[in-house]
């Protein structure tokens, strides 16, 4: 059940117009009055041919009039609108129903707080099997105005309440951290100019896409202008900026001017305060652009990142500041993805935007790794290699899951869901990044012989799950994978075991698709090689020339080693 308070406004008269009308959206059929404040002496259009509705309106209005008279101020938001709607799913209610919920209702937003006889007066119109409207003037009887303060909040819990009692569709508890809904008015406006979302969505998206690329708030002002979005700014005397607010270019109102929309009005995480802590807390450092490394060690940085998310989440602020970082890094990823996999990715990262903000404060300095990585992706030039794409999604898909279990653990209902939303988007993906290599793997498998020693590894390494590798469609690709490993100095049971410590797999769709992606990721250089690096410190100690290093030699990929060498390395 839902309950959506709406702006005060101040005729009475016309939103009964409306209530009593044909309706614009939705046919109106019988309404009249299923609950109010005196039902006996209320008049009722509905009901009572004689009854009209400037009569109903001065009725309600009577306590508004009065306090105009007699304070000499005019009250001019005094006309409360709450439509209250069940779920399409849910049973039919009766008359009396919505009267006893419409009760509920106004004693919880503090209209009529129960046994209170100098209440506001109000009424609730049924005009739809699945909803009605309560209508209520703000001022009391005895001239004194409601607490409504936080009553969005209130009624929102007598609804969680009232779907438990009559057996409706239970909906999740608000937290306050839920961005605003569009208006309809922004809504059909959005359908009138062909755009495809309403505006304040349209500049979530904007400024989220944004923050990544970004290291001040004077840079984020500068890059939503450069990105075509209308910026306008508060400065203090000092030119110091205290806060702006966002505009969609062509969206003005009936005189020709832009309409902005605050910060924190688009989304309660993108306040000025709020992306400035997230921006000013990452340290100094070296222009991503200025960097030598190779475009694809940039992309293994950001998996290494991700590897040490599940460690960090013990401290609530630590874990919340990840989350939020983790977020970043989705938006990065997803500007910077090839083509085939961007929707995926761009519709994961709109959907952990929710899972990105909670009631629990951030301690941004903890997520430095996370988001020093999210702006390494955005500055590119190129985009990853095939496995270093692969393994980078993979790692998002894991960190979606443990951040929406925290979450859970937290009873943060919205945002696990959010996260779960992610998750499926990114499998996906993820699905789609591997193909590629999945398919060049599968077609130069290792011997038959060499496939079953590395199946005796896996059930050496991770014996619990050892079935469910082995009869994964992908287990063939793994074989490769662990073979060209081995080829590289590294024993397949070490790395396995690693990979399996790295990200449960009870949980996992598909095991060996889990861990290739790993065990490409950690195994991808040559194994040191002991014997060279003993020598080479000998040497140093005795101040003497290096010795020439010693190098295992590097066999094929797929290169079956022999029975015998086989047995000694197990």
């Amino acid at each position: 059940m839902i309950a959506a308070i709406k702006p005060a406004g101040s005729n009475t008269r016309g939103l009964l117009a409306y209530l009593y009308g044909p309706g614009r959206q939705d046919e109106h059929l019988d309404p009249h009055i299923v609950a109010g404040f005196a039902m006996l002496s209320m008049p009722d259009p509905g009901r009572d041919e004689n009854a009209t509705l400037t009569e109903l309106a001065r009725y309600l209005d009577e306590p508004v009039r009065l306090r105009n008279s007699e304070f000499g101020c005019k009250v001019t938001d005094h006309a409360w609108h709450c439509p209250v709607r069940a779920a399409p799913e849910d049973r039919y209610l009766s008359d009396a129903e919505w009267g006893e919920i419409a009760q509920r209702i106004v004693e919880a937003a503090g209209i009529a707080p129960p046994g209170d006889d100098l209440a506001c007066r109000w009424i609730a119109v049924r005009h739809a099997d699945d909803h009605i409207h309560v209508l209520a003037t703000t001022v009391r009887e005895d001239g004194r105005r409601p607490k409504l303060h936080d009553s969005g909040l209130r009624v929102g819990d007598a609804c969680r309440e009232i779907e438990k009692d009559y057996g409706l569709r239970r909906l999740k508890k608000g937290d306050s951290t839920g961005t605003r809904r569009p208006t309809q008015a922004e809504m059909h406006k959005a359908e009138r100019l062909g755009w495809e979302q309403p505006s304040p969505e349209w500049l979530q998206d904007r400024i989220r896409a944004a923050i990544p690329h970004v290291t001040n708030a004077e840079e984020f002002i500068a890059y939503l202008e450069a990105d075509g979005v209308e910026v306008q700014v508060r400065r203090g005397p000092s030119g110091d900026l205290l806060g702006y607010a966002a505009g969609r270019p062509g969206d003005v109102n009936e005189a020709g001017e832009q309409i902005y929309h605050p910060g924190s009005k688009i989304a309660p995480d993108l306040s000025l305060p709020k992306i400035k802590a997230r921006l000013e807390s990452s340290r100094p450092e070296e222009h991503p652009t200025a960097r030598r490394n190779h475009p694809s060690t940039l992309w293994h940085r950001a998996t290494d990142a991700l590897d040490t998310l599940h460690t960090d989440l013990a401290d609530d602020t630590h874990a919340q500041a990840h989350i939020t970082a983790l977020g970043e890094l989705l938006e990065a990823t997803a500007q910077k993805a090839p083509a085939a996999l961007r929707a995926e990715l761009q519709a994961a990262s709109k959907a952990f935007a929710r899972a990105q903000r909670s009631q629990i404060r951030a301690e941004d300095r903890a997520a430095h790794a996370l988001r020093s990585a999210a702006r390494d992706i955005v500055h590119t030039a190129t985009g990853p290699d095939g496995s270093a794409l692969a393994a980078l999604v993979a790692a998002l898909v894991w960190a979606a899951i443990v951040a929406g279990r925290w979450h859970e653990a937290k009873n943060h209902a919205h945002q696990a869901d959010a996260a779960r939303q992610a998750v499926q988007h990114l499998q996906t993906a993820a699905d789609r990044a591997l193909a590629p290599a999945l398919a060049e793997l599968t077609a130069r498998p290792p011997r038959e012989q060499a496939r079953r020693v590395l199946a005796s590894d896996v059930r050496a390494a991770v014996p619990d799950h050892a079935e469910r590798i082995l009869t994964d469609p992908a287990w063939p690709a793994l074989a490769t994978v662990l073979a060209d490993a081995e080829a590289r100095g590294h024993q397949p049971h070490q790395l396995l075991r690693e990979a399996a410590a790295q990200r449960e797999l009870t949980t996992a769709r598909q095991p060996a698709r889990v861990l290739i992606t790993r065990i490409q990721h950690t195994g991808r250089n040559p194994a040191p090689n002991r014997r060279a690096e003993a020598a080479r410190r000998r040497s140093t100690i005795a101040g003497a020339v290096p010795t020439p290093q010693i190098h295992n030699p590097q066999p094929a990929a797929a290169t079956t080693p022999t029975e015998q060498q086989h047995r000694q390395r197990r």
